[in-house]
């Protein structure tokens, strides 16, 4: 990750940090059952965790760089659990960005120029063992948290598919929305169903599977709203 000269002193420590801050929405993707018992601190469903994340930002910037309608995305693997190590990630960003706005972004995502646990970044980047060279391709966006529908991709390395979660027994959708007062990735989100399929340094492959839609505000000093 590259490290930039931007930093200005967060309020409340003595550590300095760039002031960036974005705001948009995210579709998260994982290997887990419906739900995901990573949202409660519990183990997860199959012993290790998978992941696909894309994030749009609406609005953002780091320090003077504007990053306003740009993508980012990331797959994620870890052998166990996210809190026992050993995880590895493999950082996304569109290739639209400038340079100046792609190093802004790979700062976001290493969690470097972020308050201690503060937000999902910071406290995945402990977790991480290896971290694959950032590739920057076209990200492809279509998501509706009200109707719980939506897909996102990665040329070359993402095809997510967004449904909602059904009843088994009748197959009417069944609506499920969790509140995280104190969260570091959000504060609410509308929980889905996902179907996914990863390539390069990270094969992933999974069906029916957890996913949430949520709206993202956060910053140096963490989740803002």
């Amino acid at each position: 990750m590259i490290k930039t000269g931007s930093g200005v002193v967060s309020e409340g420590t003595d550590m300095a940090y760039a002031d960036w801050e974005i705001e948009g929405s995210e579709i998260s993707s994982c290997n887990c059952d419906w739900g995901c018992p990573c949202q409660f601190n519990a183990l997860p469903t199959h012993g290790n965790c998978q992941a696909a994340v894309v994030f749009h930002i609406e609005k953002g910037h780091f320090g003077d760089t504007n990053l306003n309608g740009l993508h980012f995305a990331g797959v994620f693997r870890w052998p166990g659990a996210v809190h026992e190590g050993d995880g590895e990630v493999l950082p996304i960003v569109d290739e639209r960005a400038s340079e100046e706005q792609r190093n802004a972004i790979l700062q976001i995502m290493s969690g470097l120029e972020t308050e201690p646990g503060s937000t999902i970044f910071n406290v995945f980047a402990a977790t991480y063992s290896k971290v694959h060279e950032p590739v920057f391709t076209s990200i492809d966006y279509n998501g509706d948290a009200a109707t719980r529908r939506g897909k996102f991709g990665a040329a070359g390395f993402i095809k997510a598919m967004i449904e909602p979660i059904t009843n088994p027994v009748t197959g009417e959708e069944h609506i499920a929305r969790v509140s995280l007062p104190h969260g570091f990735e959000y504060l609410q989100a509308d929980y889905a169903s996902s179907t996914v399929e990863t390539a390069g340094p990270i094969e992933l492959s999974w069906q029916k599977s957890h996913a949430h839609f949520a709206r993202i505000h956060m910053g140096t000093n963490g989740v803002m709203s």
